[in-house]
């Protein structure tokens, strides 16, 4: 059983009297966001060690509790070990502590036992950062065996449990994960501030909306994101909208496509994709779970609608159109069955990467190539896709 445990105990040093873990972040709160990540990675229960209890963090871990998780509060190791299972793999957060998906991932879904931190060298280190020895500080994840938790319980009241835990896992000889550069880039890093959170979460954002391991989203859906997606912030407008926007353009675009003109029709199919695209990465901020799902089956259904659309209205004149959309609907609908996340390639393809390719093929003057171009692409796709899981096996 996976376990996290994160901690809401210092003050801001821009806002005094308010816990760094309740400062706005991501939508939400920055307790919210790093409790978002464990529960993403796996995590049946959250130990929250705190201070004191003030409205606000009362009000984040009920909209964590929400999510069925078990969230318990605790203010001392003795509490923590009570209420953590003798078996579980704890993974522990820093307080104030921003960090990506991937991370947390692997040190959740690690094969091997016992004690990890992640560190980085101290030079490199921000004064927030704790201290190893060795000229290491901790970077504020770490993967602790339940015995740490009991040692540190057996010592006296007054030891902190995040600096008792790091000595005692340092002693056991935990093992050291050294902090990537890419990690530091996608916005990895401790903060203290509320004016700091707010640079550091465009870095995140960034890191969200890229998906290096999908060109489309890295270099069109990204850039996007990230210059609208902030602004959708502040003003507060709810994905609800966004996701109706971009429907609505796109079943306009359709309607187009099928009365003409073809090119514009698909233009706009695309612009209603890349608007879904924008709400996916508003409600992956907001923990909008149902909302992310419908997002992502929007940016599915309306590429192949538009295809079939394409096939009928192009293929008015003979047989190739249609034979062309008929089979990239096929093909790309099992490479999107075969591709697997973990294996993908940033070249592959998928159902907004293949209307684009139509979309530029009308835009020129030659449709039917465009749909050739994209069933080409797919057919390229499902291949290296069916070749990785072959290799997998």
């Amino acid at each position: 059983m996976l376990a996290g445990l994160l901690f809401a105990e210092l003050e801001a040093l821009d806002r005094p009297g308010t816990l760094i873990a309740t400062l706005p972040f991501g939508g939400g709160t920055v307790i919210e966001y790093q409790a978002r990540l464990l529960i993403a990675a796996g995590a049946a229960q959250i130990i929250v060690s705190v201070g004191r209890l003030t409205p606000e963090l009362i009000g984040a871990l009920g909209r964590i509790g929400k999510r069925g998780i078990v969230v318990d509060t605790v203010r001392s190791a003795v509490e923590a070990q009570a209420r953590l299972h003798p078996l579980s793999t704890i993974v522990m957060v820093a307080d104030g502590l921003i960090t990506t998906q991937g991370l947390i991932d692997g040190f959740a879904k690690s094969d091997t036992a016992g004690d990890a931190l992640l560190v980085l060298p101290t030079d490199t280190a921000g004064p927030d950062y704790e201290r190893l020895g060795g000229q290491l500080a901790w970077g504020g994840v770490g993967r602790i065996d339940p015995r740490r938790i009991a040692e540190v319980a057996a010592l006296p009241n007054d030891y902190a449990l995040q600096s008792s835990i790091l000595r005692l896992a340092e002693q056991a000889q935990a093992v050291h994960v050294p902090l990537a550069l890419e990690d530091v880039r996608d916005g990895h890093g401790l903060e203290h501030s509320a004016v700091a959170f707010a640079s550091r979460g465009r870095m995140v954002l960034a890191a969200t909306v890229a998906d290096r391991r999908d060109w489309f989203n890295a270099a069109i859906l990204g850039p996007i994101a990230r210059s609208v997606t902030p602004k959708l912030l502040d003003r507060h407008i709810a994905t609800e909208a966004v996701v109706g926007g971009g429907v609505a353009v796109g079943l306009t675009g359709l309607a187009t496509e099928a009365f003409g003109p073809g090119w514009l029709g698909l233009g706009l199919v695309l612009v209603g994709v890349l608007a879904l695209g924008v709400a996916r990465v508003l409600a992956a901020l907001r923990d909008e779970e149902r909302l992310a799902q419908v997002g992502r089956l929007g940016t599915l259904t309306l590429p192949a609608l538009a295809f079939a659309v394409a096939g009928v209205v192009v293929g008015s004149g003979g047989a190739v159109a249609p034979l062309l959309a008929g089979g990239l609907l096929f093909l790309g609908g099992l490479a999107e069955r075969a591709i697997r996340r973990d294996r993908r390639r940033r070249w592959w393809g998928g159902p907004p990467a293949y209307l684009l390719a139509a979309t530029l093929g009308a835009v020129i003057g030659w449709p039917i190539a465009g749909l050739g171009l994209a069933a080409a692409y797919a057919a390229a796709t499902l291949t290296a896709a069916v070749e990785s899981l072959r290799e997998k096996a």
